[in-house]
Order: C-alpha cells, then structure tokens, then sequence
C-alpha cells in the first residue's frame, strides 16, 4: 500500500453518522451505522448527491453512459457516490473527477483495505481531490465480504438523492442497492438496454418493476431540481471546461440571469459572452429564456 493509505486512522479520521451535516442522513436509514471510518473530506453541506453504481463489466455502451452521467452531473455541483469497484463504479468516480467534481466512494471492507487493489490509483485521486473514501469498517476489522459488501450498499444509496444503474446482469449486486434505495425513499434510475444483451437486464427488469427510466441527462436534473424556473441556487462547486464558462455558470447559480448584468459583472466583452453562451447552450449547460436571459439547466 502508498504511504497515504499505509497511516493509522486519527482521530479526525471517524465521525458519528450525526456528526455532519452530509452525513447526518444516514441517520434515518434502517441500521445506521455507528462510526464512519475515512480517508479525505466528507463535504461540510448536504448537497445533491447521486450514487452511480451498476456492473463491474460494462460494454462500451455502459461505460459512455455513466462516464456522461457522472460527468454532467459533477460539473453541476453534485456529488457522485460510488462503491469503487471495477466498472462502472470506478468509470462514474473517473467521470466526476474529470469534471472537476466530488465523489465518495464506500468500501465493503475495512478503511485500511482498499479493494479492489488495482483501484488503490483512483483512490488516492478521489481524496487528493478533495473527495474522500468511507468504510463502516474499522481497520484491520474481521468481516465476511460477501454479507459485507452488500451492507454497504445501504450506505452508498442512503448518501444519495437518487441512485442510477447505467448497467446491470440480472443478479448484480448493484440491484440491491436499487433495493435499499426504494426502501429508503430514494429515486432509482435505469438506463434501458438491448434486450438481447445480458449487461442489460437488471437495468430492463427495474424499470418493468417501476424504476424510472434514464434516457438522458435531464431525466436525472427535473428530480433532483424540479423547479427550474427561480428554483434556489445548486448547492456545490459548479465547473465549466474553461475559467469563463465557470465564471458564467457561477453568476448564473447566484441568480444572475441577464446576459447584459453578467458581462458587466465579469468585465467581459458582449461578442466573447455571446459565443460562450452559444457553447454551453450546445453542451446542455445552460437554456435561453428570452430577451438576453439566461437559466442553468
């Protein structure tokens, strides 16, 4: 193991469930857990959060979807949660790193554990990015890991807002998080698939059983912000590929919304606002409203 994931836990590295205000949720799930052992920076506010997990060998059509998802989503301010386990999970956390993004990922074994080993890399990125990894585990705690990684799930989706599964076999373990999920009150998603392929079938059963079907960004957006008119500002660091379009979409989340007030705000010239506004409007970041007015979407 690195040196980071080498240390003894301090400690600042456990908290009570009630301790902040990120996780204080966990409070209202079937079996709490008692402590939270982890490495990194649980964030200080309850922000939108989004557990993307699903199969651990997704077709390339799987690993497009939750890499886009978990992307999108990040740059919006959401945090991505995850188990950081092969596929799709690891891909979601990739996603939301590249987007400059926060995610947590929950391990199904003790905090000293990082598993699977060949993720220890993206490990360490997610903390050295101001993320963090979390374990109800302590170190160096016996568990059994089939009963163990399944009572994680619970964690991953009682994080969340709202879970999405890109892809899944018809027994992934990734349904059962969908299960905790329902009985928590959460969202689940499923990305319809080809029904000949068998990395689709839980994701094809959950929707039959009454998940809501993903067919693209703005189905995960009108749950998580259903008042997009005047709705309150997105809570979390929102990102744009460049330090104009950030500076633009961060005015916009503040209630900014004409075009004219935003320019003189920044200092910009209106022809450079104009073809920023043209590129977020085509990568789905923001809508026009009219009369030089702008909304996040």
């Amino acid at each position: 193991m690195s040196i980071l994931f080498s240390q003894n836990l301090s400690k600042n590295n456990e908290i009570r469930p009630q301790e902040t205000e990120f996780t204080e949720v966990l409070e209202s799930i079937a079996v709490t857990p008692k402590i939270l052992y982890f490495y990194g920076k649980i964030p200080e506010k309850r922000v939108k959060s989004v557990a993307i997990v699903g199969t651990r060998k997704p077709t390339k059509y799987g690993e497009a979807v939750a890499y886009k998802l978990a992307y999108e989503l990040a740059k919006r301010g959401v945090v991505i949660v995850s188990g950081l386990a092969y596929g799709i999970d690891a891909i979601a956390a990739r996603g939301a790193l590249d987007a400059s993004g926060i995610t947590v990922a929950v391990l199904g074994t003790p905090i000293d554990q990082i598993y699977p080993r060949a993720n220890q890399g993206l490990a360490e990125r997610i903390v050295g990015s101001g993320g963090c990894i979390m374990s109800e585990l302590a170190p160096g705690e016996k568990f059994l890991p089939k009963i163990a990684f399944l009572q994680r799930n619970r964690i991953i989706s009682g994080l969340s807002d709202a879970v999405i599964i890109p892809e899944a076999a018809e027994r992934s373990g990734s349904l059962n998080t969908a299960a905790h999920a329902l009985e928590q009150g959460r969202e689940v998603f499923a990305v319809p698939g080809n029904i000949n392929q068998p990395m689709s079938q839980g994701c094809n059963k959950l929707i039959r059983q009454g998940a809501t079907p993903c067919t693209g960004l703005d189905d995960v957006l009108s749950v998580l912000f259903p008042q997009a008119k005047g709705r309150k500002k997105q809570a979390g660091v929102i990102t744009g590929d460049d330090a104009v379009e950030t500076a633009i979409l961060r005015e916009l989340n503040e209630g900014v919304d004409e075009g004219e007030e935003i320019v003189g705000r920044l200092g910009m010239e209106p022809g450079d606002f104009n073809r920023t506004m043209t590129l977020l409007e085509i990568k789905g970041r923001v809508r026009a409203l009219g009369a030089n007015r702008w909304a996040l979407t």
